[in-house]
C-alpha cells in the first residue's frame, strides 16, 4: 500500500515541518541517500488547497463507516484502479493529481516497482495481489504533489498536505530498481522497453520511473502499485494487468519470491506503525516488499492469505481476514527456487504489461509502458530535484535500497528467501518480496531524530496552541503565560469547535498533568506568591485563581474571568493601574499575571477543619515472616534506614528535615516500638489481635531522627537479630496499614508508609486472601475479574488513609503469587507507589531495591493534595486516569502526591468553543508541603480552537495520544475482555486515520495508507501498547505482573510511557563524549552480530552483545578477551580505566538518572536463553505472545481504514 503520509496540514508556519521531513529517513542501513533530502517534507503539509473538507462524518464507532464516504479506496487500492476504472488507456497522460498529490517527497514507493510490465491484461488483480500492493503500500508522508506525478512537487511550495505515504507508485522505469544498495542513488533510467524488468529487479516501467523513483508519487500513489487493483475497477484491464505488475508474460509465470515476505501473519495483526514521512513513504518495515504490484498476478497472494486467489480474478477488494494486505498468498508465492521474476531472473520485458498496480491503474495507459514516462497523477511525481532519480525503487517497491539481511540471521521467516537481500546479481531486479520495506514505513527514529535537530532555541510557552518538542528531545523552556510542557502536554493543541468534529475525528481530547514535576537545573521551580490573610484572588462563579487569562476592566477596578466570563471585584490591596493596552502596569512583576505556572500560599480557610496542618510523618511496616529474613531483605532495610534517615524530603537543603518517623514490625501479630528520646533501649509492644486495630503507645511511637538517633540505630540493629531464627511464615496485611492509618490519626497529621512485605496475606485478619491465580481464565470473559481486588475491605481501607492523608508505598519481595491487583488497591488510591522484586536475591537485587527506596524516600511530595482541573466555557473535564480517589466526580484527592506522579485527564464538550477565544485550562492542586505549609500549585494552559479538521491533524502529539490510549486501555480491562479492548483501540484509530483520509487527504487511490504527518507513528506506537503484556501476555506472564504494570503504567508520564512502549536502542560502535550514538530501531534485524547494544525501556536496561564482537570492545567494556569469558549474570559493568568503559558507565549512570525507577542491568549474550526476555522488547517485530509486528500491524490498519472508507 501506499502509505501516503499527509503532512499534516501545512505546517504551521508553512515551512517544513522539521520534525517530520522525510528526508531523514535514510534507511538507517544507509537506505536512502541523501537525495531524500530535498523534500520539504511534509512540513507545510497542507497545500493550499487543503484538503477537500469534505463532509466530515463521525466515524462510526465502530461500524464501517458511513456509505457516503464511497470513496474510491478499495481495499488496497489496487493503486490505480480503484481511482479509475480501468487503467488510462496508455496513451492518455496520467492526470496529474490534484494538489493533493502525495508528496512526492516522501512518497516512496512502496509499490516497489510496479509491475514493471504493465500487466494490464489480466483479471484483475487477486485479493493478494491486492495485498501485495498493500504491502507494497507506499507512504508517503509529505503532501502529493500538486503537480502531476510527473513533477516533483515543488518543495515548498505545496503543503504536504496530507503527505500520503504513497509510495510512489513504482516508477515505471525502464531501468531496474537499483539493488538495494545502490538503489537509491541510481537515477531511473529512462522509461524504454527495459523497464519490462520489473520494477524491483528490473527497472520500473518508464512512466513511473519519473517519478517513483525520484519523488514519491503524489499521495495519491496507490498501493496499488503493490496490490492489485480491485477488481471492479479494474476490470477494464486485461486479465494480465493484475495490479501487480506482472512479469512480462514469459516471467509471469515464475511466482515472485518475495511474496512471502510480505505475507504477514495473519494473525498478528498487521499493525505496522505509522508510516514515516513522506520520505519515508514507502517505509515498510522487514524485507521490501516484493515488487508489489511487478508480481504476475497470480504469483502474489500473499502467504498469509488464505489461500492464492485465483490468480487471474480480481482480487476481491478487501483481502481476507486472515491476510494481511501485502502479503501474497502462499500458493502464489514463488518458490524460492524459481526464478522469480523478480527475484532473479531477467526482468521480465516490460513492456508487455503496464503496470497495473503502479500508478497505472491509476493513471498508466495501458500501452506496454504506458505513458511511462509522465507519471499518471497517482504515480508519482518526478524525482524532485535534489533528490536523485528519486530513490530508487525498493525490490519490494519501496524506495531506497533494500536492506540486506543481518549478517548472521536468517531471512525473516523460515523458509524464504531472504527478503531484503540484494538480489541476485544477475538479475535486475531485486529480490522483490511482498513484504514492506521497513526502511519504507515510517521509523520512530527518523521522527526523533528530525525533531532533535529542529529544536534548539528555548520553547516559550507565550503562543497560543504551539505544540512543544517531543519528549525525547532536551529542550529549555521559558515560562511566558502557559505550563511547561514539563507539567502538562495535550493531545491537541488545536481542539474542535464543536463536539460533532470530535466525535467525527476521535482524535482524544486530553491532557497528561504531572503537577508536581521536578525541572531540570536551569528552569526556574514555580514562584510561590503569599497575598496574606485575604488568600488568592479568584473569580467570584467559578473559583478559578488569577492567571493571565483574567481581563482587568474599568480602569483596573474589575475583571473579567476567562473561563466563565463573570466580573468580580479587584481587593482594594490588589488595585493597580492599567497602561494603554490595558494590561496593569505590575503585570511582568507578578508571577499570577505573566507566568502559566507559580504557587500561592494557602490561607487557614484551604486546611483541614480549618486548621493549619501538622508536619507529616513516615512509618516504616517490615515483614518479618521467614521468607523476608531468609532473602536478606529485613537486615539491608534495617541497614539502609540508619543512612537514609538523615535523607527525608525537606524544602530548603540547610536546614533539618521536620518530618518524624515510627518504626513496625509484623509477621501474623504486629509489633510497635518506643523509640523516645529517653530512653537508653528501644521497647517492643505487641498487638496480637489484629482483628481490631489499635496503637498501643501515643508518646515516643512517632520522633524527630535527630533527637532519638541513639535509639532508632539500636532498634534497627536489634530487628535482623530478633527474627533471625522465626519460623513464622505467615503474614497479614490489611492490619499493617491500619495501624499506619491509626498512629497518624492519633498524631492528626497527614504522613506515608512504607511497607515492605513478602508473601499473600493468608493469616487470619482482615483483608486475608487466597490464591486465586488460574492460567485458565486467560482469553476468556471470567479474566477481567482477575484485574479486580479479591475482597472489598481494601477500597474501604483506601477510603479511610485518603480522608487522613495516609499514603502508602509498597516494597513487594515475592516468590510466588501475592495477588498484587488487590495488594495495590491502597498505594494506588492513595498516589502512592508500588515497587515488586520478584524472587528478591540480595546479592543481585540490592542495588535495584536500594536506590529505588532512596529516590522514594528522598523525593520532594506533597500530602492531603486536591486536584481540580477548570476549564472555559465549552469543554470540561470528564474522565481521570492515574493513582487517586475521587468522591465525586470533579475533585481528584491524593492522600500524596509525589513528583512523578501524572494525571491523565479527558475533556469532552458541553457547548461550542470560538476561534478567536480558543480553550483554556488550569490545573488547581492543594496540597502540604513536605515542611508542613499548605500551599496552592496552579498550572494554565490555553490552546487553539479549529472548525477545520485539517487544523486539528495538523496540531497533534501522537506520544500523548498514546499515554492516553495506554491508560484507557489498561482501565478497561477491569469490565472488559482483553480482546474487546485492543479491538476497541484498532478501531479509534483506523477511524481517527480514515477520517483524516476522507477528510483532509487530497483524493487518491484507496490503495495508498495516506497518514497525517504528526501522527504517522500513532500505528507503530499503538501496536506497542496492544503487544504489551496487560493486553496480550505471552503464556509465561505472571498474572502478578499485568497487575503490576497495569497500575505503574496508570501514572505515568508522558516521556515514561514511550520509552515504555517503544525502548531506546543505541548501538555502542562508537561512544563520543557529550553525545549519544543515534538510537536503531526496535527489531532484530537492526542489530549487527559484531555490535554491542543498550536498550532501555525506563524498567529495564540490557546491554546486547553479538556473538562476533571485536576483542577490542569486549577487553574495553568486560575486560574479557572472548564472548565465552562475557559473565552473563553481572549486573553492573567493570570500572575500566579507558575511555570507551568510563563513558559506557557515564551513559548508564544518565539512563538511570532520568528514570524514576532504578533500571537495573541485564547482560544479554546473543543466543544465549536471556535473549528471549530482550527480544520482547524488539517491538518492531513479531512478538512471542502473537503479536504483529509493525509491518503487518501497519497492513492491518491499512485494510481498517480502508474497510472505514468504503
Amino acid at each position: 500500500m501506499n502509505v501516503n503520509q499527509h503532512t499534516p496540514m501545512a505546517s504551521p508556519y508553512g515551512q517544513p515541518q522539521p520534525g517530520y521531513s522525510h528526508p531523514g529517513y535514510a534507511p538507517l542501513d544507509a537506505g536512502y541517500p541523501v537525495q531524500y533530502a530535498p523534500y520539504n517534507g511534509p512540513a507545510s503539509a497542507y497545500q493550499p488547497g487543503a484538503p477537500p473538507q469534505g463532509p466530515a462524518r463521525g466515524p462510526p464507532t465502530s461500524g464501517p463507516p458511513p456509505v457516503s464516504a464511497p470513496q474510491p479506496y478499495s481495499q488496497y487500492s489496487h493503486s490505480q484502479g480503484d481511482m479509475q476504472n480501468g487503467p488510462p488507456p496508455m496513451t492518455q497522460a496520467p492526470t496529474r493529481p490534484p494538489v493533493s498529490q502525495p508528496y512526492s517527497q516522501g512518497a516512496v514507493n512502496l509499490t516497489g516497482s510496479q509491475s514493471s510490465y504493465p500487466q494490464h491484461h489480466g483479471p484483475p488483480p487477486t485479493m493478494q495481489q491486492v495485498t501485495n500492493q498493500m504491502t507494497g503500500m507506499q507512504i508517503n508522508s509529505g503532501p502529493p504533489t500538486p503537480a502531476g506525478p510527473g513533477y516533483v512537487p515543488p518543495h515548498s511550495s505545496q503543503l504536504p498536505i496530507s503527505t500520503a505515504y504513497s509510495a510512489a507508485p513504482p516508477p515505471a522505469y525502464t531501468q531496474p530498481p537499483p539493488l538495494a544498495s545502490s538503489a537509491p542513488t541510481q537515477p531511473p533510467t529512462p522509461c524504454g522497453p527495459a523497464t519490462s524488468q520489473q520494477y524491483y529487479g528490473g527497472p520500473l516501467p518508464p512512466s513511473q520511473q519519473p517519478f517513483n523513483s525520484s519523488v514519491p508519487p503524489t499521495s495519491q500513489q496507490p498501493f496499488t502499485s503493490s496490490a492489485p487493483p480491485p477488481p471492479s475497477s479494474q476490470q477494464n484491464f486485461p486479465p494480465s494487468s493484475f495490479s501487480g505488475p506482472m512479469p512480462p508474460p514469459s516471467q509471469a509465470p515464475a511466482p515472485p519470491v518475495s511474496p512471502p515476505q510480505q505475507s504477514f501473519p495473519p494473525t498478528q495483526p498487521p499493525f505496522s506503525s505509522a508510516p514515516q514521512p513522506v520520505s519515508q513513504s514507502a517505509f515498510i518495515s522487514g524485507p521490501p516488499p516484493p515488487a508489489q504490484g511487478s508480481f504476475p498476478p497470480r504469483a502474489l497472494p500473499p502467504s498469509s492469505q488464505p489461500g492464492p486467489f485465483p490468480h487471474p480474478g480480481p482480487p476481491p477488494t478487501s483481502t481476507p481476514p486472515g491476510q494481511y494486505p501485502g502479503s501474497m498468498p502462499p500458493q502464489q508465492q514463488p518458490l524460492p527456487s524459481q526464478p522469480s521474476p523478480y527475484h532473479s531472473g531477467p526482468p521480465p520485458p516490460r513492456a508487455q504489461m503496464p503496470p497495473t498496480s503502479m500508478a497505472q491503474s491509476n493513471h498508466l495507459p495501458p500501452g506496454p509502458q504506458g505513458p511511462q514516462c509522465p507519471p499518471g497523477p497517482l504515480q508519482q511525481p518526478p524525482s524532485q530535484p535534489g533528490m536523485q532519480g528519486g530513490y530508487p525503487p525498493q525490490q519490494n517497491g519501496a524506495f531506497g535500497q533494500v536492506r540486506g539481511p543481518q549478517p548472521g540471521y536468517a531471512g525473516p521467516y523460515p523458509g524464504q528467501p531472504n527478503y531484503g537481500a540484494p538480489a541476485p546479481a544477475p538479475a535486475p531486479a531485486p529480490a522483490a518480496q511482498k513484504r514492506l520495506d521497513p526502511d519504507a514505513i515510517p521509523s520512530p527514529i527518523q521522527v526523533i531524530e528530525d525533531d532533535k535537530a529542529k529544536s534548539n532555541e528555548p520553547f516559550t510557552t507565550g503562543v497560543r496552541g504551539q505544540a512543544p518538542p517531543l519528549v525525547t528531545t532536551n529542550f529549555q523552556v521559558k515560562d511566558q503565560g502557559n505550563a511547561s510542557p514539563r507539567f502538562i502536554r495535550c493531545t491537541a493543541y488545536n481542539m474542535p469547535c464543536t463536539a460533532d468534529m470530535a466525535k467525527q475525528s476521535q482524535v482524544p481530547l486530553a491532557a497528561v498533568i504531572k503537577p508536581l514535576a521536578t525541572l531540570p537545573p536551569d528552569e526556574t521551580p514555580p514562584y510561590l506568591v503569599d497575598h496574606g490573610e485575604g488568600g488568592p484572588i479568584r473569580c467570584n462563579r467559578c473559583k478559578a485563581y488569577m492567571c493571565p487569562y483574567m481581563q482587568f476592566i474599568e480602569g483596573g477596578r474589575r475583571f473579567q474571568c476567562g473561563f466563565c466570563s463573570c466580573v468580580t471585584e479587584v481587593p482594594p490591596h490588589y488595585f493597580q493601574h492599567l497602561d494603554h493596552t490595558g494590561k496593569r502596569v505590575d503585570c511582568y512583576d507578578r508571577p499570577e499575571l505573566s507566568l502559566g505556572s507559580y504557587e500561592f500560599l494557602a490561607t487557614v480557610d484551604y486546611c483541614k477543619n480549618n486548621k493549619l496542618p501538622q508536619p507529616p510523618a513516615f512509618i516504616f511496616l517490615i515483614d518479618v515472616s521467614y521468607n523476608a529474613v531468609k532473602s536478606g531483605m529485613v537486615s539491608i532495610v534495617c541497614q539502609e534506614l540508619k543512612t537514609l534517615l538523615d535523607y527525608l524530603p525537606r524544602e530548603n537543603p540547610e536546614t533539618d528535615s521536620v518530618v518524624r518517623v515510627g518504626f513496625v514490625t509484623y509477621n501474623k501479630v504486629l509489633h510497635f516500638y518506643n523509640v523516645k528520646s529517653s530512653l537508653a533501649q528501644p521497647q517492643m509492644l505487641v498487638v496480637s489481635d489484629v482483628s481490631d486495630m489499635f496503637v498501643p503507645l501515643l508518646d515516643g511511637f512517632l520522633v524527630n531522627v535527630n533527637e532519638s538517633r541513639l535509639v532508632i540505630e539500636s532498634l534497627l540493629d536489634q530487628i535482623p537479630e530478633m527474627f533471625a531464627d522465626t519460623r513464622e511464615t505467615e503474614t497479614v496485611f490489611g492490619p499493617v496499614i491500619q495501624a499506619g492509618l491509626e498512629a497518624l490519626k492519633a498524631a492528626d497529621c497527614a504522613g506515608k508508609l512504607f511497607v515492605f512485605h513478602t508473601s499473600l496475606p493468608i493469616a487470619e485478619a482482615p483483608g486475608k486472601l487466597k490464591n486465586r491465580e488460574d492460567k485458565k481464565l486467560i482469553g476468556t470473559d471470567k479474566e477481567k475479574s482477575l484485574f479486580q481486588p479479591q475482597v472489598g475491605f481494601y477500597n474501604t481501607l483506601a477510603k479511610e488513609c485518603v480522608a487522613q492523608g495516609c499514603c502508602v508505598d509498597l516494597f513487594l519481595f515475592p516468590n510466588q503469587f501475592v495477588d498484587v491487583a488487590t495488594l495495590s488497591v491502597v498505594p494506588v488510591s492513595t498516589g502512592g507507589s508500588v515497587y515488586k522484586y520478584t524472587y528478591f536475591q540480595a546479592q543481585s537485587d540490592q542495588e535495584r531495591f536500594l536506590n529505588d527506596l532512596r529516590r522514594d524516600i528522598q523525593k520532594l511530595v506533597g500530602f492531603d493534595a486536591v486536584m481540580r482541573v477548570r476549564t472555559s466555557t465549552g469543554i470540561r473535564a470528564t474522565d481521570f486516569y492515574g493513582s487517586f480517589f475521587m468522591s465525586n466526580t470533579t475533585d481528584v484527592e491524593l492522600a500524596g502526591l509525589d513528583c512523578d506522579k501524572a494525571v491523565t485527564v479527558e475533556f469532552k464538550h458541553d457547548d461550542k468553543l470560538s476561534e478567536e477565544t480558543g480553550a483554556l485550562m488550569q490545573c488547581a492542586v492543594l496540597y502540604t508541603s513536605c515542611s508542613g505549609q499548605r500551599r496552592l500549585r496552579v498550572h494554565n494552559m490555553a490552546v487553539n480552537c479549529c472548525s477545520q479538521l485539517a487544523d486539528l491533524y495538523r496540531n497533534c502529539e501522537t506520544d500523548t495520544i498514546i499515554n492516553f490510549f495506554s491508560k484507557y486501555a489498561f482501565r478497561g480491562v477491569l469490565n472488559n475482555q482483553t480482546k474487546a479492548v485492543r479491538d476497541t483501540l484498532i478501531n479509534q484509530c483506523a477511524q481517527i486515520l480514515a477520517c483524516y483520509r476522507k477528510n483532509c487527504a487530497s483524493p487518491s487511490s484507496a490503495g495508498q495508507l495516506i497518514l497525517p504527518e504528526c501522527m504517522k507513528l500513532l500505528p507503530v506506537y499503538l501496536n506497542c501498547v496492544l503487544k504489551s503484556d496487560v493486553l496480550l501476555p505471552g503464556a509465561d506472564v505472571l498474572l502478578d505482573d499485568r497487575a503490576y504494570l497495569r497500575q505503574l503504567i496508570s501514572c505515568m508520564d508522558v516521556s515514561e510511557t514511550h520509552v515504555f512502549f517503544y525502548p531506546r536502542l543505541l548501538p555502542l560502535i562508537k561512544l563520543e563524549s557529550g553525545s549519544l550514538p543515534v538510537a536503531v530501531r526496535d527489531s532484530e534485524e537492526r542489530l549487527s552480530k559484531g555490535g554491542i547494544y543498550i536498550l532501555e525501556t525506563g524498567l529495564h536496561l540490557f546491554l546486547w552483545v553479538g556473538a562476533s564482537v571485536q576483542q577490542e570492545l569486549l577487553l574495553n567494556i568486560f575486560g574479557t578477551q572472548s564472548f565465552s569469558q562475557i559473565d552473563p549474570s553481572m549486573t553492573s559493568l567493570p570500572e575500566l580505566d579507558n575511555p570507551f568503559s568510563q563513558r559506557l558507565r557515564e551513559i548508564v549512570d544518565s539512563f538511570r538518572a532520568q528514570r524514576p525507577r532504578y533500571m537495573k542491568l541485564m547482560v544479554v549474550k546473543q543466543e544465549d536463553k536471556a535473549e528471549l526476555i530482550f527480544r520482547h522488547f524488539l517491538v518492531e517485530d513479531k512478538s512471542a505472545s502473537g503479536g504483529a509486528s509493525y509491518v503487518d500491524f501497519l497492513c492491518h490498519m491499512h485494510k481498517e481504514i480502508r474497510q472505514l472508507l468504503s
